[in-house]
């Protein structure tokens, strides 16, 4: 898998999946456009926390978070540095979580599976020191069953807009 390439340690793990059926070419194409305005939810969500919430704008293409490893058809890895417990979350724009060592800081990565019946997505975070993880634990009990709600409202929308096009597959509920 390559997020364990991207964030092989981690300090917090979030998995959510969904099952599906669906062409692979749709579902991977769907992963790629879905656009906040799709997540019935989510968009709302951003949009309190002050994050930049454009309609039109991709899911992936959230600001800050950058594509960081891609196994065409089968994974997709993105990720980000920052502070997350800062108001605006205080992403630093082009870091690497791969390389980036500087204390004070968390390391994100966000991957999305999808093996011909499953759509997953795991999130991973490690910080960078103590303080920071402390900082981080005590924001994670705030925003981390939102975080959930928008991962699952992701991965519904993906599945609405991989359906589409294609009539005879089903999208299913998802799984914690």
């Amino acid at each position: 898998m390559l997020l364990s390439e991207v964030l092989p340690d981690y300090d917090v793990r979030t998995r959510n999946s969904l099952a599906l059926v669906a062409p692979e070419d749709h579902v991977w194409e769907a992963i790629r456009s879905t656009t906040l305005a799709e997540l019935r939810v989510a968009r709302h969500l951003f949009r309190i926390r002050g994050l930049p919430s454009g309609p039109d704008r991709a899911f992936l293409e959230l600001e800050g978070f950058r594509r960081l490893a891609e196994d065409p058809g089968r994974e997709l890895v993105v990720g980000a540095v920052g502070k997350p417990w800062s108001p605006r979350g205080g992403l630093g724009h082009g870091a690497d979580p791969r390389t980036f060592v500087d204390a004070g800081h968390a390391l994100m990565a966000l991957n999305v599976t999808y093996d011909g019946a499953t759509l997953a997505t795991e999130t991973r975070v490690r910080c960078t020191d103590a303080a920071a993880r402390r900082r981080f634990r005590l924001y994670w009990v705030a925003v981390g069953p939102f975080s959930g709600i928008i991962r699952n409202d992701w991965l519904r929308a993906i599945a609405r807009r991989a359906t589409s096009r294609s009539p005879s597959s089903r999208p299913g509920r998802p799984r914690p």
